[in-house]
């Protein structure tokens, strides 16, 4: 029973993790964007939005990332060393939430560039950037769903596919609003 209390307790944290973090990555567009504005436009944009990313960053985004990594290393103790040996795709969606735990951090030092008046990203920049967790959780879920029926060559020929749609999809949107004069 355990071990459900915590399952349901990472399913919210992930969830609110993940919410936060495609926020964050919204508001960097636009932070972007904000830089490339006039005075007085772009101070009072500028100090909004950084205030609104470090709110995220701290008071969502971080909490929830740190219950994931509880609740998820808490059900692993509770399924116990064999049974996490034997489930290979478990290994590689560690590897996939460190990486997420490093855009992660990786994100408060766009927030500092931000902060500090530097263009850490072009407003397209950002739109790819933001696009990295929706790949992670694509992997992530998937490899929580499918388990050990998970065809490893499928997974990465479907992760590039999906990669090239939403890298094509953003460059699209950005040659559609550029067309109407948004940016």
């Amino acid at each position: 029973m355990a071990a459900l209390i915590f399952k349901i307790i990472h399913i919210i944290g992930f969830i609110s993790w993940f919410a936060a973090i495609f926020y964050l990555g919204r508001m960097f567009v636009y932070h972007a964007e904000a830089l490339t504005k006039t005075e007085p436009e772009k101070s009072i944009l500028t100090r909004q939005l950084g205030l609104m990313e470090w709110r995220v960053y701290k008071i969502i985004m971080t909490p929830a990332m740190v219950i994931t990594w509880i609740a998820g290393l808490s059900i692993l103790y509770f399924y116990g060393w064999e049974w996490f040996k034997g489930n290979i795709w478990m290994h590689f969606k560690l590897l996939f939430l460190l990486v997420l735990s490093g855009y992660h951090g990786y994100s408060k030092k766009v927030i500092k560039a931000f902060e500090a008046g530097k263009m850490p990203m072009t407003s397209m920049g950002a739109r790819l950037f933001n696009e990295i967790p929706t790949v992670l959780m694509i992997i992530i879920v998937s490899l929580a769903v499918l388990k050990n029926m998970t065809n490893p060559l499928v997974l990465i020929v479907t992760i590039l596919i999906i990669i090239a749609l939403l890298i094509t999809f953003t460059k699209l949107y950005k040659n559609i609003r550029t067309k109407k004069g948004e940016a």
